[in-house]
This record gives structure tokens, C-alpha cells and sequence, in this order.
């Protein structure tokens, strides 16, 4: 188990961490800045999912770098972070944070290149590794989950809703890496079709 397994692992221990904080109801109260509110558990928890988000960047990099890149790890860490992202959208809806359709749509792409990496791996042995527009995707998702999480409280002032506006950005990304994952794995349904 190298150290970028051993971050991908880690990460995946964190989503209980995070589920604990955010629904268990803690009375740890609320922060104020300039009129805007944010409950401690909200803040404790955006806390958690960008340590959890830091360990996804630096499991890659420390792979790449000294060429630890198994097979363990681009099965691994697409996987924690499917699980790390889920988890949070599941608990944003339940917020009344994320439209449910929003997260509905993100989990179903989600679930179905999981599947499709299944698929592949069954064919041709091989995994596939996230390509740029998941990698965009990823960060995306990430990002929007911390700032929602964060209420906005950063761009309330200015009236600018940055968490919902790369909530709609990640959902984009989500569909466009979605497809490209699709039209570059054709072959597989094609080579299906024809027996």
C-alpha cells in the first residue's frame, strides 16, 4: 500500500466523519459575518470534505511524480471521490441546498461510468484513468460542495450566489465527461451489437 493508496483510503474514512458532523444534530451554534450566518457542524464539515478534496490532488501528484500509478489506485480513487461527492449532494438535497434533480442527474452519471469502467476492465483488462474533463468535473463538484456548504458567506455582501452558480458549472461538466466517456468507449457496445 503506497502513500497515494493510503490518501485515497483515508479519504474514503473521512465520508462517515463527514455524514456524523452534518446530521447528527450537534449544538455547536452558529458564526456570524457581516449578517450572514453559518452553523459551526456547516463549517466543521466544508472543513472536513476540502481535507478529504486536498488528499484527491495530492494522491495523484505524489503518484504521477514518483510513478506509483496502479491499478489499485484508478479504480480506487474515482471511486472515493464518487463516494465523497454522493454523499455530500445526498446530504445537501436533504438541506434544501441542491435541487434534487440536480443530484439526481449527477449520481446516474456517476453510476454509469462506474459501470462503464466495469465493462472495460471486464474486455480489456484494463482501467480506464480519468480523463481532463472528469478531472474538471471532479474539481467542480468539490468546489461547489464547500462553498454551499459554506452558505455563501464569503460573496453574500455582493449578492453573488457562487456555490449555486458552480453547482450548474459541475453539473455541465458532469454531463460533457459523462458523454466523452461514452463516445471514447463506443467500441465496447459496438463489438456488443455486432455478435
Amino acid at each position: 500500500m503506497n502513500l497515494p493508496n493510503k490518501l485515497t483510503v483515508l479519504r474514503i474514512f473521512l465520508i462517515p466523519v463527514f455524514i456524523v458532523v452534518l446530521t447528527v444534530p450537534f449544538k455547536w451554534g452558529e458564526l456570524n459575518f457581516g449578517g450572514a450566518t453559518l452553523p459551526v457542524t456547516q463549517l466543521i464539515a466544508a472543513i472536513i470534505f476540502a481535507g478529504a478534496s486536498l488528499t484527491d490532488f495530492a494522491d495523484g501528484q505524489i503518484a504521477r511524480r514518483d510513478k506509483l500509478v496502479t491499478n489499485f489506485g484508478k479504480f480506487a480513487d474515482p471511486l472515493a471521490d464518487k463516494m465523497l461527492v454522493m454523499t455530500a449532494f445526498i446530504i445537501l438535497v436533504s438541506m434544501g441546498k441542491v435541487p434534487a434533480w440536480v443530484a439526481a442527474i449527477i449520481i446516474c452519471r456517476e453510476l454509469a461510468v462506474t459501470g462503464l469502467r466495469l465493462i472495460v476492465v471486464e474486455n480489456d483488462g484494463e482501467v480506464i484513468a480519468a480523463a481532463m474533463p472528469g478531472k474538471i468535473k471532479t474539481m467542480t463538484q468539490m468546489v461547489s460542495i464547500i462553498f454551499l456548504l459554506l452558505n455563501n458567506i464569503f460573496f453574500a455582501a455582493i449578492g453573488v450566489p457562487l456555490g449555486e452558480i458552480l453547482l450548474y458549472i459541475c453539473l455541465f461538466f458532469t454531463v460533457y465527461s459523462g458523454i466523452d466517456y461514452f463516445v471514447n468507449s463506443k467500441q465496447i457496445f459496438a463489438d456488443s451489437f455486432d455478435k
